[in-house]
């Protein structure tokens, strides 16, 4: 088995002059201004961001998920819900890896391009250049369609009567809205406060060609390998809103949200017994927090070092996606009532992205891209979904999308 590339420390140019978010603002101007892919992220109840940026965009490309293993590339996971031409599954190779807690040096993987695009990153760093005002990468999809009330509604009951005549267990239903930016809009002080906002959500802002700038605080744990061999995913379903004086302790949960909670836990297990796999802890559902809502979530962990599947976390990254808490029940009738039905191209948004296989991050911490929007030059494109059972309430699940829309939607409001 080949060997990853070992990664150079190299001193931050002028980097004890500068404070951590300015570095992470320069590096990410100069992949900007390179036309490069680079992402930014805060793991859940980390203290500090980092940053990953490529050398190549055309080394990004690619149409498989990533491995899950040790031995694996490291690097940043960008996919959409469904790859396509239109969205291209992204895995951003870490050429550059910049952690903000460790100010004054960078770390360089030297593969490819790297060489002569470290020199032109170096020189870019000494010259001080000006990061007031960035140009970032664009989507060339046309934005996609928002759907009104009537039109959401309507959906919704087309997905109840497609439950009720059999076709699917559960569907996800999602809409997109279009909100103009403020005026002097920054999106790296967007990504600070949201990191300020919700400490315990993954927090992402991800700029590449082809795939646009996305931004987003998702609670929702995809997949996750642990140095010490451990794999983690959750169920995670069922919306409330968090009102004074409410706590986890004392939440009451509706019919409707504990069986859709239960269809995505189900929905795991059964993936785990595709792969014969009977070893694994399953604790919940329980009530959690996360920013203005509630939710129901059940985690679950297999040892890898005491069952005999090496590559457990990939087998389980391509059963999971997408998950039935973004598509539905059975995967793929719920697929196709949402191409049918559903009226826009979800892009990025219910995909998943996050790191692997780089420092503070374990092997690998994969999360659902949700709570997110797109980032165009004077508009956010916002999404937000409802899992659909037989007892959904059209008007209430339009509501439980202008929570949602709310999360990362704080960060407009000026």
């Amino acid at each position: 088995m080949s060997q990853r590339p070992r990664p150079t420390l190299v001193p931050y140019p002028g980097g004890e002059q500068l404070a951590p978010m300015e570095q992470l603002r320069q590096l990410v101007a100069f992949a900007l201004q390179a036309d490069l892919p680079v992402a930014l992220w805060r793991l859940p109840g980390a203290t500090h961001a980092q940053l990953c940026l490529s050398f190549s965009w055309e080394e990004a490309l690619t149409g498989l998920p990533p491995n899950l293993e040790a031995s694996a590339p490291a690097g940043f996971a960008f996919f959409p819900f469904r790859d396509s031409d239109h969205n291209p599954a992204l895995f951003l190779p870490a050429n550059v890896f910049f952690d903000s807690g460790q100010s004054g040096v960078f770390w360089v993987n030297k593969t490819g391009v790297a060489d002569f695009r470290l020199a032109e990153l170096r020189q870019f760093l000494h010259a001080t250049p000006d990061t007031s005002s960035l140009v970032w990468h664009q989507s060339p999809q046309p934005a996609p369609a928002t759907a009104s009330l009537a039109e959401y509604t309507a959906l919704v009951r087309r997905g109840v009567a497609a439950i009720e005549q059999g076709e699917v267990q559960k569907v996800v239903s999602s809409r997109a809205t279009r909100q103009l930016l403020p005026p002097g809009f920054d999106p790296l002080q967007a990504f600070e406060d949201l990191q300020a906002r919700y400490p315990q959500a993954f927090v992402s802002l991800v700029s590449a060609p082809g795939a646009g700038t996305w931004l987003g605080a998702t609670p929702e744990v995809l997949a996750e390998v642990t140095p010490e061999g451990t794999f983690r995913t959750m169920a995670l379903a069922g919306t409330q809103p968090l009102t004074p004086g409410l706590t986890p302790q004392k939440a009451i949960w509706r019919q409707k949200e504990i069986e859709e909670q239960a269809l995505v836990a189900r929905y795991i297990v059964s993936c785990f017994k595709q792969l014969r796999l009977r070893e694994y802890d399953e604790i919940g559902p329980r009530t959690v927090v996360a920013g203005e809502l509630l939710h129901l979530r059940t985690d679950f962990a297999v040892h890898l070092r005491q069952v005999p599947f090496p590559s457990l976390g990939t087998d389980m990254l391509r059963l999971l996606h997408p998950t039935s808490a973004v598509g539905g029940m059975p995967r793929q009738a719920a697929l196709d009532f949402l191409q049918q039905y559903e009226g826009y191209d979800r892009a990025y948004y219910s995909g998943f992205l996050g790191p692997v296989n780089l420092p503070q991050a374990g092997v690998a911490r994969l999360f659902v891209n949700l709570r997110c929007m797109q980032l165009r030059p004077t508009e956010a494109i916002l999404y937000a979904g409802t899992g659909l059972t037989i007892d959904s309430d059209p008007e209430r699940e339009w509501e439980e999308t202008e929570l949602k829309l709310q999360t990362a939607g704080a960060v407009l409001d000026r």
